[in-house]
């Protein structure tokens, strides 16, 4: 993992995360993790129902109820939209991703934030 920029505060590893890098902490035990954000993004409801696996079934039903399609599907762009807001999420140590991911106090008051390449 190439660093780009060491020794920064939380607001300027934020600042960085927000122009789409990745930051990281050098104090952090678990080595090649990182912090990301997923961007906001929408979804129209059809791939909500049919084909987002991530969602629970009682969520797609609820957009399958509130947005029923009474027709068959001609055009996607006329079809309700759901918004997603951006969050954090962390690469960690077991190649897994953690979405949602929240700094404690010492990760937001740390200094030995990294900006990685």
């Amino acid at each position: 993992m190439n660093i780009a920029k060491k020794n920064i505060d939380f607001g300027c590893a934020v600042c960085a995360a927000k122009r789409g890098q990745r930051i990281a902490r050098a104090g952090w035990n678990g080595k090649g993790m990182f912090v990301f954000i997923r961007p906001a993004d929408q979804l129209d409801v059809h791939t909500i129902v049919e084909r987002v696996k991530s969602l629970p079934q009682s969520v797609k039903d609820f957009f399958k109820e509130k947005y029923p399609l009474t027709h068959p599907i001609a055009d996607v762009t006329q079809l309700p939209v759901v918004h997603f807001g951006e969050y954090f999420c962390m690469y960690a140590a077991d190649g897994s991703i953690v979405n949602g991911w929240l700094a404690s106090q010492t990760d937001m008051l740390a200094t030995d934030w990294c900006i990685l390449d």
